[in-house]
């Protein structure tokens, strides 16, 4: 009788999956087009799934080895199953591996029920709380059912009541794992997760690469809207993306914004996405909320506004500007969920089409229009800070090797000692620099983050214009924004350079020995990484190398390295300033305290203003550049 039963729950399952495949690919498909190879991501979707992405999940020792037998053992049960049961396949070579298979998968679903006795708070629970049940069912049905064909047991167990015990078992897990892939439920991001790598909008992340700069709108475009305002205004693969979310929590455990108590969670958010997706409200969520927000009151649909003009929307605008672009959501991510580009998408739509950019936001995009610097100070002034040091400016020497990039902490007396200890290194180290002096203009940065896409496009083209009339090998500046945005955003308009952090460009000189140091003989040291030098663009080992070179003992803090804590400076959250229970750079001085050290070596203009406006007792903070200097002039004296 068994055997009659299996086949029918087996393509019966199937089916139903299909359908609500195609129901599910039809939501996605309300999203705008986008340009993704479809065979050739398919072709690579073994190794995005085996090798990149497993890369990332290998960080939880615990989930990875789980994820390994659990998903492993599920893929090879199901496809096992099929053959053994489905299609009734008599071979014992086969019934054993369907017998491994689903020992492999209940292993696994045992490691996944004792991480869900006391589930860490970032994990969502309600549905999720009975993942452990479903794979335990499915492994345990298809593990006894398989044992008389590999004549194990006699096949006369395969009687009425033990059809019907396994019966139940089977078509529990296969409702999970089968049916709930594709209509809802737990297992949905294993069907989502996949397509989503294989079409994902990034897929130079793949395969050892970076990217990590904002797609730029296309205003010659008349099908594009300007930002996102519904759900139906991303990108089907970006729509994809969000039903991939695990609902681990990793992002919200990494969220600065969530940790300070300002209102958003990166994991609810890409949960509201999906919400709107097929439409309904947030009641149903099993996760944390929003700070300071109860759930049921956000609804939507895919052709509603995300943040509705009148009445309640999905989200609260408020949500969006408490971003600070850091990454760490991006970063942690085991599905490669890209967080930040849906924010700045949605930002774009406030700014753009609304002029909603709360606080100071208006006045700092007035301020890059009039003054080309985002405080408004008079541009004729930007070489103030250099009046002494007789800096070659571009407009007279034609020709350099380095062009040294100010930014905006040329008008800022706090960053201006930074540059001046940049410049007494490179002259240290007769380096062949030069400055573009008044003709430079602000990055357009904080403009694009802020979601004024068309006020940054302008300024970068117009540095672009002035750039292409000089002739230099490489740009080094201070401030790792400028970094991020001419070495990865400028190509979209044709900006090509060569672009250093000043401390990877000063690990070089001292690499190649045109830097000598004294023995250091300060306080004791813990470097901050800056989000947009270390997660937007890989860079940990420079500062740390010069450091040690110079005779310093970095003490690492708890938090370091790619998963570094913002200061609270990026993605112009110094400007929208929402508020929340504490400040993100006073829960940064704390991780900087615990580690006893008396000076925090930092790289960043942003993050030096951040964290020196942590009221006192603090550790001095001091630029690399800064701390580099100062060993330069003792080496000077002691020679």
């Amino acid at each position: 009788m068994l055997n009659q039963i299996l086949p029918l729950l087996i393509f019966g399952a199937l089916l139903l999956a299909v359908v609500g495949g195609v129901r599910r690919i039809r939501l996605w498909r309300n999203g705008r087009p986008s340009d993704v190879p479809i065979m050739a991501g398919l072709a690579a979707l073994p190794r995005r799934y085996l090798v990149d992405l497993h890369h990332v999940v290998a960080r939880d020792k615990y989930i990875s080895n789980t994820h390994v037998a659990t998903g492993g053992g599920f893929v090879a049960a199901a496809i096992l199953a099929i053959l053994v049961h489905g299609l009734q396949l008599n071979s014992q070579i086969l019934a054993w591996a369907l017998l491994a298979a689903t020992t492999s998968m209940f292993v696994g679903a045992l490691f996944v029920a004792k991480r869900r006795v006391q589930p860490p708070e970032r994990l969502s629970k309600g549905p999720w709380m009975r993942l452990p049940k479903s794979l335990l069912a499915f492994s345990i049905g298809f593990f006894l059912v398989t044992l008389p064909v590999t004549g194990l047991v006699p096949a006369v167990l395969g009687a009425w009541v033990l059809a019907l015990i396994l019966s139940v078992l089977i078509i529990w897990g296969l409702g999970e794992m089968f049916f709930g892939m594709t209509w809802g439920g737990p297992m949905k991001h294993a069907f989502a997760g996949a397509l989503h790598l294989a079409f994902h909008r990034r897929a130079e992340r793949f395969n050892g690469g970076r990217s990590t700069g904002l797609k730029p709108l296309h205003f010659d475009d008349q099908q594009q809207p300007l930002g996102v305002e519904k759900p139906s205004e991303f990108t089907w693969n970006q729509l994809l993306g969000f039903d991939a979310c695990v609902q681990c929590g990793r992002c919200e455990a990494m969220c600065p914004a969530f940790a300070a108590g300002q209102p958003l969670n990166p994991k609810k958010l890409i949960q509201d996405m999906v919400v709107g997706l097929a439409g309904g409200s947030d009641a149903a969520y099993a996760g944390s909320p929003y700070p300071g927000k109860p759930l049921g009151e956000h609804q939507g649909g895919p052709f509603a506004s995300i943040i509705a003009r009148e009445g309640q929307g999905l989200l609260d605008a408020e949500t969006l500007w408490s971003c600070t672009t850091c990454r760490a959501c991006v970063e942690e991510c085991p599905m490669m969920i890209e967080h930040v580009d849906a924010i700045v998408d949605m930002r774009r739509h406030l700014t753009l089409e609304r002029g909603q950019t709360p606080n100071k936001g208006a006045e700092v995009i007035d301020n890059l229009i009039a003054t080309d610097n985002p405080n408004g100070f008079n541009p004729a002034s930007r070489m103030n800070w250099a009046a002494d040091l007789a800096l070659p400016v571009l407009s007279d020497v034609k020709r350099t090797d380095v062009l040294l990039w100010m930014g905006d902490g040329a008008f800022d007396m706090r960053n201006q000692r930074s540059l001046r200890a940049l410049v007494k290194i490179l002259r240290a180290a007769k380096v062949d620099f030069a400055v573009l002096g008044n003709e430079e203009r602000d990055s357009g940065d904080v403009a694009r983050r802020l979601g004024d896409e068309a006020t940054f496009q302008s300024l970068a083209k117009r540095n672009i214009t002035t750039l292409a009339q000089y002739s230099f090998r490489s740009i080094v500046t201070c401030d790792p924004h400028s970094f991020h945005v001419l070495k990865n955003e400028y190509s979209d308009f044709g900006g090509q350079y060569v672009v250093y952090h000043h401390s990877t460009f000063i690990n070089h000189l001292r690499q190649t020995g045109k830097l000598n140091f004294a023995p250091y003989k300060g306080g004791s040291v813990t470097y901050h990484d800056p989000c947009y030098l270390g997660r937007y663009n890989g860079e940990y080992d420079a500062p740390r190398d010069l450091l040690a070179a110079a005779g310093i003992q970095v003490i690492e803090m708890e938090r370091s390295g790619f998963r570094s804590r913002c200061c609270g400076g990026g993605g112009g959250a110094p400007i929208t300033d929402i508020p929340g229970k504490q400040r993100i750079p006073d829960m940064r001085m704390e991780d900087i305290k615990q580690t006893g050290a008396e000076i925090v070596a930092v790289g960043c203009p942003q993050c030096t203003a951040m964290l020196e406006g942590v009221v006192d007792p603090r550790p001095e903070v001091l630029d690399i550049a800064e701390i580099i200097a100062k060993q330069l002039v003792e080496a000077e004296e002691a020679a």
